[in-house]
């Protein structure tokens, strides 16, 4: 929980994530340049994977101002000298705020890492988050997306499938989404499927290259 004078806030989902996250991203992601991580949330990924993964760099982004403020609170906690301050980012939008940052000049993105988003947020945001990828990674960048995915339009768990009913409730918009749709509008943005992971609690891990 927290306060006005702790704005750090507390995902436990990242606890039980994060070593199998950083796992696959030690095989996949470049040997170096900046990850551009989307949706950062509360931050707790971020302080983990920086000091992990270096000589990599970490920026971490959201569009959420709370989020942000707690993410700056984890970062001046545990920092790292590879982990940028967070940014604003909205996936949604048509042009990304780093896409004009002059600090990525030294340590251009390499690879973008999205945990956790596109089942909470609306098909409009992933859509956004493959075009974004597919304007800024390079030829060999790597698209990392970690969650819940639908099979051939069936759950693959019980518990996805009440995750799934949860999440609409919440909003329309929002649910577990098809893998096949999500490969075929990686495609369109010129990102290949590179492989996908089986992960902890009915999990993928999804690794699209450009």
């Amino acid at each position: 929980m927290n306060t006005p004078q702790d704005p750090r806030k507390y995902a436990p989902a990242t606890q039980r994530n994060r070593e199998p996250i950083l796992e696959v991203l030690l095989q996949v992601l470049p040997a170096s340049g900046t990850i551009l991580e989307i949706a950062s949330g509360t931050g707790e990924h971020a302080i983990f994977f920086a000091p992990r993964l270096q000589p990599r760099k970490w920026l971490p982004s959201d569009p959420n101002p709370e989020l942000r403020a707690s993410i700056t609170a984890w970062t001046a906690q545990f920092p790292s000298d590879n982990l940028y301050p967070p940014v604003e980012l909205d996936a949604s939008q048509p042009i990304w705020s780093v896409e004009k940052d002059a600090i990525l000049n030294d340590a251009p993105i390499a690879a973008i890492v999205n945990i956790n988003m596109i089942h909470i947020s609306p098909w409009s945001a992933c859509l956004g988050l493959l075009a974004g990828a597919g304007r800024i990674l390079p030829p060999g960048g790597i698209l990392y997306l970690y969650g819940p995915y639908k099979q051939g339009g069936e759950h693959t768990a019980p518990s996805n499938a009440a995750f799934d009913e949860s999440l609409r409730s919440q909003n329309p918009e929002w649910g577990v989404r098809n893998l096949e749709d999500v490969i075929a509008a990686a495609k369109q943005q010129n990102l290949q499927l590179h492989k996908t992971y089986q992960m902890p609690a009915n999990n993928l891990s999804v690794v699209f290259q450009r």
